[in-house]
């Protein structure tokens, strides 16, 4: 894989009997939630005093629980180096997947938890619900200063809410574009487009020389395209409440560049995924994999895995996201963390797992080198680690590092609410009325979608 100069994945387990619908209102109500976490798809010290309204951080009996998403697992191999220094550890996959985690607070409500210690949590996506409905505490009174000091700036405050700290943030991935040099060869393309009319020029390049069938693609749940679009042009974009402002200019903007990609796209581009309740193993992935689209937009590690799939990592390239002309440019960043449970028996036990876990070396080699498993090119949340690889590089880096921490410094993380993710799961219907023709306006269609999410705010209370 190649880097020019210039500066969620399949999963599986067993469903719930939810329906979509109901899942949504539960979410935005605070009655399941960590329902978001099956959308998507985050040490040393004193003994800490027991914060203002956690649960005592008793010495217990039973082993640390650690609960992980599947996909976590499925994508990182060496995580299991890490449990075997852990005497006693049971290690357990998280009842998350096709929205049947209400587990985590049917527990809550009754003042337990089986678990300790959540990984697979994302902030936007399910940490205000966590936090409301009182089934996580703050890691502030157990993770040593040094961690939290060592945590990257746009990470620490992505995971913080009223200024505690109710994420420790595991792996980063930033939203940016990538192409198989194979296919835009074939086109006669040699440049790298900066701008996102020099992408769709170049996408139809690639489909009028009959180098692929189709020149772009792009993941068309809203906060894998419509927020890191319109990041690129403005990342003022939220209103004072938190929410994503659908009717912004910017937001306008971006959805009239989904539209123009689409007409050089896959046919099925709008289609949901078929695992996780539409979310993971979406149609782009599949596209991009075939080889039959040339450009993608999605963060780094999608290109990563399916080029690998596809058997062309040696021709796939890899750029920041284009941005609109007149524009500074911008895109999305996320973590994926741990929440501690407010319940759980073993905090301190479980800090010292998530330090371990989240430092260890051979776990970052696997994800930037890659291994026969996977290749996820997720990143560490930590600066010192990075100081450490410039200082003394390690043979196995790959120049893709530098390109998503450059990136990262011009992304902002979508903001935290309470609907952080469900607004554009709700939006998404009224919006596609403009891609696929129904609505002629994009403002109108941006502003039903604002109206149903406002409509379903007012019923949640």
């Amino acid at each position: 894989m190649k880097i020019p100069e210039r500066s969620d994945t399949q999963v599986h387990g067993s469903r719930s009997t939810l329906t979509r619908r109901q899942m949504l209102r539960l979410l935005a109500t605070g009655a399941v939630t960590a329902a978001g976490g099956a959308l998507l798809a985050a040490c040393g010290g004193t003994a800490p005093t027991t914060p203002p309204g956690s649960a005592p951080a008793q010495t217990s009996t039973r082993p640390l629980t650690p609960t992980f998403y599947q996909w976590i697992v499925d994508l990182h191999p060496s995580i299991p180096q890490v449990n075997s220094t852990f005497e006693g550890l049971n290690f357990q996959i998280a009842p998350v997947q096709g929205f049947g985690i209400e587990r985590f607070v049917a527990e809550a409500k009754n003042q337990e938890s089986t678990w300790d210690v959540y990984v697979g949590m994302t902030p936007f996506v399910e940490m205000s619900q966590l936090i409301k409905a009182d089934v996580i505490e703050p890691w502030d009174d157990y993770i040593p200063k040094d961690v939290l000091d060592d945590i990257l700036p746009p990470i620490r405050e992505e995971c913080t809410v009223n200024g505690k700290l109710y994420s420790w943030p595991f792996l980063l991935d930033v939203i940016g574009m990538a192409w198989n040099s194979n296919l835009t060869d074939k086109a006669g393309i040699t440049t790298v487009p900066t701008t996102w009319d020099e992408y769709l020029a170049n996408a139809k390049q690639v489909v009028d020389s009959g180098a692929a069938p189709y020149g772009a693609t792009y993941d068309a749940r809203g906060w894998r395209s419509l927020a890191p679009f319109t990041h690129s042009l403005s990342t003022n974009v939220y209103t004072p409440e938190g929410l994503f402002d659908f009717t912004s200019e910017p937001a306008v903007e971006a959805l009239i560049l989904m539209k123009k990609i689409k007409d050089l796209a896959n046919p099925d581009i709008l289609n949901e995924g078929t695992t996780d309740g539409g979310v993971n193993n979406t149609p782009d992935e599949g596209a991009f994999a075939a080889q039959q689209v040339a450009y993608y937009t999605k963060y780094f590690n999608a290109p990563l895995r399916f080029a690998q799939t596809g058997g062309f990592s040696d021709k796939l390239q890899m750029a920041g996201l284009p941005r609109f002309a007149n524009s500074q440019g911008g895109t999305v960043f996320w973590t994926t963390g741990a929440c501690l449970f407010k319940y759980g028996k073993n905090k301190e036990k479980a800090v010292e797992y998530m330090r371990a876990l989240t430092y260890n070396q051979q776990i970052w080699k696997d994800s930037i080198a890659g291994s026969p498993t996977a290749h996820p090119g997720q990143l560490p949340p930590y600066k010192s680690i990075y100081a450490e690889w410039e200082a003394n590089k390690p043979d196995w880096m790959q120049p893709f590092v530098a390109l998503v921490r450059e990136q990262f410094e011009r992304a902002r993380a979508i903001t935290n609410h309470p609907f952080g993710l469900t607004q554009f799961v709700i939006g998404k219907p009224f919006w596609e009325e403009y891609l696929t023709g129904k609505e002629s306006d994009p403002r109108a269609a941006l502003q039903k979608a604002k109206d149903a999410v406002a409509a379903e705010i007012a019923k949640a209370g």
